[in-house]
């Protein structure tokens, strides 16, 4: 009989016990992962057909408005007027590429065809005439036609003359989108699965590969119930997927259904390796880690847990942690090079931050010296041309007011700085309203002879009465309208400014015609002393804009800017600490206004 040492059974009957409770652990987490991976490609199909759902009424909404745009458009109006189909079919092709459709089609006001235009040969002019027919009296915002193998959504918009409700009917558009290869690609990433787009038994387009859609044409996918709920197992070749369905639409002659496919076998190939991976790791653990814990010892973590701590300490910015490192081991050393790498960092951040205090006061100074060199050198030499006695009473005016300007510039710059030094308790809000501001600024552009030709209108929607300082406001809103002013031509120039009632505040848009922010500054609007392409310029307006609405607790961005004008939006909230005792102050809604104002 074999004779085993106490110490030998131990050892196997540890190896004995962690052998069955790794392989039963490794059967559970088996059966586990299956249900588990099944359940999440159920929930990735049910969370791909809601993506695509989402996506796909997004999509018919703005191609629905984009069609109602262009049925509204006045050249296709007039075009549909004509009655001549040889006529609009040419014309049409222009309005064809501006749509941007793969798809497009005019029909007169009895229903027939008069202008067909398609990206891809296929569907004739008679296969769109009997899709129009069927069309016509559905009266759902997206539709479907198959012809010539392709498979469009359409969207039929009616074309008037003149106004809708007077129902003066010229005809009828359509645009369509054809389910393509693209669509169908970018369909699929949206779903994050293989997708298949079919036209009652027609498969018409998948992301799949060719062998996989041959194979999924010949099943009977269709039969699937619709909707999310139940997805089905199908093989397509040598791959195995979960499938689901949905119906797009269905019509007098097939219905259109998206089939969404997620891989079975993809998402399961790592089981294999994943087991032998575990047992391999189980094996090592039982064999390795008994000899591991007694070279794991409190004396070798403590260093790296206090370097740890060390690191994440520099991370929070906290440059005085300490770490003591004793000993010569390679924790210690790295210690040391961390404490060494650690002082370095601060005495790099403390030279840059005088570098740029230094450089910031220097370009402070540049810009403050010569925009106040420039004008004084206007007063000095309007003031030795006072002196002359032979100047008349006009000339003397002239003189004056140029000084005059020159100090009015002078004092703008003061002021302009001073705002920096002022905090944000330095706002005296008032209770009062935005639009009254907003028209005083104006009144104060317009005493500006040089913008007389300038068009301002005002825009209101809601109610624009609260508590703010009107005087700062009123400067912020002074710096951007004259900005505006400088933007556009005077003959032409159009600025908008629009109030919206928001929650808690009002919003603000300035919108003008101008020529746009240049490209160089736009990175660095906001900041002080940038100017460009003008003369006179300080470069703080906007800066002072942004301080003084932050002050009140709100934002300026730019909105959008191009060489067709620029749009600034304002939010502003019309609070202060001491409206919890103006509860009780009325705040009508204000109706929508438009009124203009020049000179």
């Amino acid at each position: 009989m074999l004779k085993l040492r106490m110490r030998t059974k131990f050892l196997l009957s540890m190896l004995l016990i962690s052998a069955g409770l790794t392989s039963t652990s490794l059967l559970l987490v088996r059966d586990s992962v299956q249900k588990q991976i099944r359940q999440e490609i159920f929930a990735d199909l049910r969370n791909s057909v809601s993506t695509f759902q989402n996506f796909q009424r997004e999509r018919e909404l703005t191609l629905t408005h984009s069609a109602e745009l262009l049925a509204d458009l006045p050249n296709l109006r007039a075009l549909m007027t004509t009655q001549h189909e040889a006529t609009i079919q040419d014309a049409s092709s222009g309005l064809w590429r501006l749509a941007g459709s793969d798809l497009f089609m005019l029909a007169d006001r009895t229903g027939r065809v008069v202008a067909l235009h398609t990206a891809s040969p296929g569907l004739t002019r008679e296969m769109a005439q009997q899709s129009l027919a069927g069309t016509l009296n559905d009266e759902s915002s997206g539709h479907w036609w198959f012809g010539g193998q392709h498979l469009y959504e359409v969207f039929l918009r009616p074309i008037y003359f003149g106004p809708a409700d007077e129902n003066h009917l010229r005809g009828f558009l359509v645009i369509g989108y054809e389910i393509d290869d693209r669509l169908t690609s970018q369909v699929g990433r949206i779903a994050a699965s293989q997708v298949a787009f079919y036209y009652g038994d027609t498969v018409v387009k998948t992301t799949l590969t060719p062998v996989q859609e041959s194979e999924l044409a010949r099943q009977r996918v269709l039969q699937l119930p619709s909707g999310v709920a139940g997805p089905q197992e199908i093989q397509l070749g040598e791959e195995r997927f979960l499938i689901t369905s949905l119906e797009l639409a269905g019509t007098k002659d097939a219905s259109v259904r998206l089939i969404v496919l997620k891989s079975y076998d993809q998402a399961t190939a790592f089981l294999d390796s994943l087991n032998r991976l575990l047992l391999a790791l189980g094996l090592a653990a039982v064999l390795g880690g008994s000899a591991l814990v007694f070279f794991i010892s409190h004396t070798f973590t403590r260093p790296l847990g206090n370097l740890v701590e060390g690191v994440r300490a520099l991370e929070r910015g906290d440059f005085s942690y300490t770490l003591d490192a004793h000993g010569g081991d390679e924790v210690a050393e790295v210690t040391r090079a961390f404490n060494r790498m650690r002082d370095s960092l601060r005495k790099t951040q403390q030279e840059l931050l005088e570098a740029e205090r230094l450089a910031t006061i220097g370009r402070m100074a540049s810009s403050i010296s010569h925009d106040l060199r420039h004008s004084l050198a206007a007063i000095v030499a309007n003031a030795e041309f006072l002196c002359e006695s032979r100047l008349s009473s006009d000339q003397r005016e002239e003189l004056y007011q140029e000084v005059r300007v020159a100090v009015n510039q002078m004092t703008d710059l003061i002021d302009s700085l001073l705002e920096f030094s002022r905090t944000r308790e330095s706002l005296r809000p008032t209770y009062g309203d935005v639009k009254d501001s907003v028209e005083r600024v104006a009144a104060a552009i317009h005493s500006h002879p040089e913008f007389h030709p300038v068009r301002i209108t005002f825009g209101q929607e809601g109610n624009s009465s609260g508590w703010f300082d009107s005087k700062k406001l009123e400067r912020a809103l002074y710096n951007l309208l004259l900005n505006s002013c400088e933007a556009v031509v005077p003959e032409a120039g159009r600025i908008h400014v629009g109030l919206n009632e928001v929650r808690g505040g009002v919003e603000i848009r300035v919108s003008d015609n101008g020529r746009g922010i240049p490209e160089i500054i736009r990175g660095q609007l906001f900041e002080p002393f940038i100017s460009h392409g003008k003369e006179n310029g300080t470069g703080l307006g906007l800066t002072v804009v942004q301080k003084i609405v932050q002050d009140h607790g709100g934002d300026v961005i730019v909105e959008r800017t191009s060489a067709e004008g620029t749009v600034f939006r304002l939010l502003i909230p019309l609070a202060s600490p001491s409206e919890a005792g103006q509860e009780g102050k009325p705040r009508t809604p204000m109706a929508r206004t438009e009124r203009s104002q020049a000179e």
